[in-house]
Order: C-alpha cells, then structure tokens, then sequence
C-alpha cells in the first residue's frame, strides 16, 4: 500500500510504502507524475518504507511500464528504509537511471527529507 504525503514542493512526491504496492497504487502515482510534467518540471521522489515487501506482480509490471515512459523524466529519488534488500533497489535506481538517487536508513529520515526538499 502507499501513501501518498502532503508537501508543499511541487515537483516532488512523497510516499509512505508499506506491505505491497498494486497496480492502483502505481496509476495514482502515474497521475502524478503527468501532472508535474504538465509544468516541464523533473519528478522527485521520497520513498519511506515500514514493513514494506515490494510489489505484488500486477504491480510491478504496472511499475515497470511507468519507469520505462518516464525515466528521464525523474530528478532526485530518496529511499528511506531499514532493510539491506531496499539500500540495494536504491542503487540498482541509481545505475538504471540518470536520476540522483540515495539511500537513507530509516534513522536519517530528518536528513532524507531535508535533502529532498521536504519540510513537513
């Protein structure tokens, strides 16, 4: 499931992952990111994870199709988690895009934030 979060930075979105992402979770993000696009804006990304378990298959082939349209229309991408598996899909992000993306252990959520932009 995901969660979408209140920011006041317009080209970000920021969510909160938890259990496992679906194919409407992903069309709602999908929203999104066309209406930041709509203002030539590159998409940033906040990702918290809690109990988080990746995606369900629907999901992931949703995901897939979504990154492959828009991959270079993304900016910077902060995963915050606290499982080695998600430090390893941040970098897998990274080398798969030319996106700036980090990894930040749940510990460093307040740095996370602050280097995405998110003041909340």
């Amino acid at each position: 499931m995901m969660k979408i979060m209140t920011t006041e930075k317009d080209n970000l979105i920021a969510t909160t992952l938890e259990g496992k992402i679906t194919e409407a979770d992903v069309g709602h993000i999908r929203s999104r990111i066309d209406e930041i696009l709509k203002n030539n804006r590159k998409v940033d990304f906040y990702f918290e994870m809690h109990d988080f378990h990746g995606y369900d298959m629907k999901g992931f082939w949703a995901d897939l199709k979504v990154d492959r349209a828009h991959v270079s229309d993304y900016g910077k991408m902060a995963f915050v988690g606290d499982k080695k598996w998600q430090e390893w899909a941040a970098k897998a992000t990274d080398l798969a895009t030319d996106s700036d993306v980090r990894y930040f252990d749940i510990s460093e959520k307040g740095k996370a934030k602050g280097w995405i932009g998110l003041m909340n």
